[in-house]
């Protein structure tokens, strides 16, 4: 998880938070968290990282819609994240 760009990260903590989400659903969440607009050229290419780096799985639901998941590699890089942020605020 160390090697993921923020925005990755954000990524992967919108689509660990969600059920099966396609790339138009992260793409609505991020745009909301971020308050501007995400092109299909930043987003994609990101999302395809995390595939790569095998931190989420992609899936197809139909033959032009794709839905990412979660997988327990994934899951355990956030669990991971967490537990080295929390030493930093547990003064």
């Amino acid at each position: 998880m160390d090697d993921l760009t923020g925005f990755q990260r954000d990524l992967l903590y919108v689509i660990a938070g969600a059920d099966q989400p396609s790339g138009q659903d992260v793409k609505d969440e991020i745009e909301t968290y971020y308050s501007s607009e995400i092109n299909h050229g930043r987003l994609y290419p990101n999302l395809d990282t995390l595939v790569n780096k095998e931190l989420v799985e992609k899936g197809q639901l139909d033959r032009r819609t794709n839905y990412y998941e979660i997988s327990d590699h994934g899951r355990q890089a956030i669990e991971e994240r967490r537990e080295w942020e929390q030493q930093y605020l547990n003064d």
